[in-house]
């Protein structure tokens, strides 16, 4: 069996000892993590690497970043995602290929910051992604893409209230960047073992938003075709965002079976 897992900490360095806990208590193969806050030169790589896990990073000064840890052997395939040129230096996408699969981690643009320009990044950055899982499903990859996609697909993984209409991570474009990636063949993992429910990844700070059960279903994995033949299980760590001094996002951990053949 493999266990991967998409995790926004929300600033590496605040939340290493919770990261450390959850590869010692789970010992996922692979964990995606975004929103790392930090320049790849001051990654805790080190530590990693005494908990066993090598540590592929794209940081950033203050913002963004994006990091995999890994327990496998592992080749590095890209440092930004093909296509998208908007802002170069936003640290929002890495890649690697083990374990027969390509992994792909995304912190995708928010959206709702820097206006007009600001959305049209976020519609951008979704485009590319699309190309690119496009190639990959024409070259015959397996792969996986996963991270903070920051949409909610449907209303259902929107606590009612939570955002306005108008939020970029629900506007209708939002929804249809997201639709496009699972009419290429793709399969969104939680909602293929649960197709209905409510099933949260984030709580604001703000209002009261998690003891009031008020998220938003926004972490993703997105597995390509024979990926997702292998899918056994997928669901948030809720449990995570109710630890002291949680980031805001808890793990999404999907299971794979062995491959065969």
């Amino acid at each position: 069996m493999m266990k991967f897992a998409t995790w926004n900490v929300n600033s590496i360095r605040q939340r290493q000892d919770h990261v450390l806990n959850y590869l010692a208590r789970e010992q996922p193969d692979v964990l995606a993590l975004q929103e790392i806050k930090c320049q790849t030169e001051v990654f805790p790589v080190d530590v990693f690497k005494t908990a066993g896990y090598d540590s592929i990073v794209v940081g950033q000064k203050s913002y963004n970043g994006v990091a995999i840890l890994t327990r496998h052997a592992h080749d590095i395939t890209h440092t930004a995602l093909p296509g998208w040129e908007i802002d170069p230096a936003q640290a929002r996408y890495v890649e690697i290929r083990s374990c027969g699969l390509v992994f792909g981690n995304l912190y995708l643009p928010n959206g709702n910051s820097g206006g007009s320009a600001g959305y049209d990044s976020k519609l951008a950055f979704m485009d590319a992604l699309a190309l690119h899982a496009h190639g990959m499903l024409q070259a015959g990859q397996d792969f996986v893409l996963l991270g903070d996609y920051n949409v909610c697909p449907t209303d259902e993984d929107c606590a009612p209230g939570a955002l306005s209409p108008d939020d970029a991570l629900v506007r209708p474009q939002s929804r249809a960047a997201f639709r496009r990636l699972l009419w290429l063949g793709l399969t969104d993992a939680l909602r293929a073992l649960h197709p209905v429910g409510r099933f949260y990844t984030f709580w604001d700070y703000q209002a009261a938003a998690w003891q009031r059960d008020s998220g938003l279903r926004i972490d993703h994995a997105l597995l390509s075709p024979r990926v997702a033949e292998r899918l056994l299980t997928a669901l948030p760590a809720r449990d995570e965002r109710g630890k002291p001094q949680p980031s805001d996002h808890v793990p999404m951990v999907v299971t794979l079976a062995d491959a065969t053949g």
